[in-house]
């Protein structure tokens, strides 16, 4: 899979938050559950992109956000919880197509690579759309 380094500054998420791992049997009820939750938020707020954020990684374990991004000290919804995406050095991958199926097959690529992972926020950003099924979705991959 190939993919561009990229320089990001800082950004700041708001959204739905939950606990999870690769290792865990739940994961895909988990993520799916939190997406659902968007899906239902989502139709009273601005926003131009969706993200679905890994952060504050511990092994196997991470925090799973779903929401969209926010200006700093911007208020939010009170169910929603902001997480920061630290500025940093990233590997993008850019894809096209369904945004579950193929997000699945690029993240069990992107695990298996020999990144040098920082596992510090890693994250998708899908881009402006209706076409859940061609849809283009951006990878952040936290490098050194």
């Amino acid at each position: 899979m190939q993919y561009e380094i990229v320089f990001l500054e800082e950004k700041v998420v708001a959204g739905f938050c939950q606990r999870t791992g690769n290792d865990k049997c739940d994961v895909t009820q988990v993520i799916g559950g939190l997406w659902q939750k968007w899906t239902e938020a989502e139709k009273e707020i601005q926003y131009q992109k969706c993200i679905g954020l890994y952060s504050h990684y511990e092994g196997m374990e991470y925090d799973v956000t779903v929401g969209y991004e926010i200006q700093k000290g911007e208020k939010v919804n009170e169910n929603m919880v902001q997480k920061t995406i630290p500025k940093g050095k990233y590997a993008k991958f850019v894809l096209i197509g369904d945004v579950v199926k193929t997000v699945q097959r690029a993240w069990e690529e992107i695990w298996k690579m020999d990144l040098q992972r920082t596992f510090t926020a890693d994250f998708e950003e899908y881009q402006p759309g209706e076409d859940m099924e061609n849809m283009e979705i951006h990878i952040y991959v936290a490098i050194k």
